[in-house]
């Protein structure tokens, strides 16, 4: 079963002071990144948000956001009202002293620094009144709804690969064949170029010689090894994508190994047509590769 690093994760809970939303999101990534943007009231749960995300998912580059969305209420800014009246009583009087007129504005006092502070009564509440395993619940309900877009990304990954994986198993069946035409055909040209060299120099044939030179020189040719082991690979590759807990560095892995032997093969052979099914067989290969990036 694949699972795709790409997804997207939102949760929520509703409290008497506001809502909370909890949004998880995770891209295709080498290792596993953890980035977070938490409100201030939040901070000092960090910690427990990070450890439960690195337990309950794989290698990617997730960033989870939590937004508090507070009531009207249980924002409002407290007034220092004693501060007010002292401030304003000790206007008045500077200005009866100094015959100053002087009118009343309150929202000219309000802005005077020190007067309005922010309502921390919300901050504490979150603090002290909610357990730390409530966090956790809202956390892992994201973390569920992240892991179900996953899965279904995961899904349709597995159909592209697979259907590039029959595509590719075709092409090496074709290359077989084909190197076993190839073969003859390369050894006998290389029989005839040896005799009429011979032939031109009025050298004497040696037919044992001759078919010891020929059989030196076609086992460099030789690509039935690279060919057991591609299947090997293909195998082995098949029997990863089917098991429950597959995993993208095996697959990232096995699919390099099967890069190499094709490399090598067409090092090793000149035939034209097998050359080319060469080519066809390495852009399959690398659409499988990409593909393969954003498994987890």
């Amino acid at each position: 079963m694949f699972l795709s690093m790409t997804g997207f994760g939102r949760s929520k809970r509703e409290f008497d002071w506001g809502t909370v939303f909890f949004e998880i999101t995770s891209v295709n990534h080498k290792y596993q990144d953890i980035v977070t943007k938490l409100p201030p009231e939040l901070s000092s749960i960090e910690t427990q948000l990070i450890n439960l995300i690195r337990n309950s998912l794989g290698r990617g580059h997730i960033r989870l956001a939590v937004e508090i969305d507070f009531n009207p209420e249980a924002r409002l800014p407290l007034i220092d009202e004693t501060s007010v009246l002292n401030f304003y009583n000790q206007i008045k009087r500077i200005g009866r002293r100094h015959n100053f007129s002087f009118s009343t504005d309150l929202n000219t006092l309000l802005q005077t620094p020190g007067f309005m502070e922010a309502n921390i009564s919300t901050s504490v509440k979150i603090a002290n009144e909610v357990e730390p395993a409530v966090w956790n619940e809202i956390l892992n309900e994201a973390i569920k709804n992240l892991n179900e877009m996953k899965k279904s990304e995961g899904a349709k990954l597995q159909n592209v690969i697979e259907k590039d994986l029959g595509l590719l198993e075709k092409i090496v069946i074709s290359l077989d064949s084909r190197w076993q035409l190839a073969k003859n055909e390369a050894v006998e040209n290389l029989r005839t170029r040896i005799q009429n060299v011979m032939e031109h120099f009025n050298l004497e044939l040696d037919e044992a010689r001759i078919a010891q030179e020929v059989t030196l020189i076609s086992d460099k040719w030789d690509v039935s090894e690279e060919l057991a082991r591609f299947h090997s690979h293909l195998d082995k590759f098949r029997a990863v994508i089917n098991d429950k807990d597959s995993s993208g560095r095996k697959l990232d892995f096995l699919i390099q190994e099967i890069m190499r032997e094709i490399n090598t093969m067409g090092s090793k052979v000149n035939d034209a047509p097998f050359r080319w099914g060469v080519v066809e067989a390495k852009t399959c290969i690398e659409r499988i590769r990409e593909q393969i990036q954003n498994v987890e």
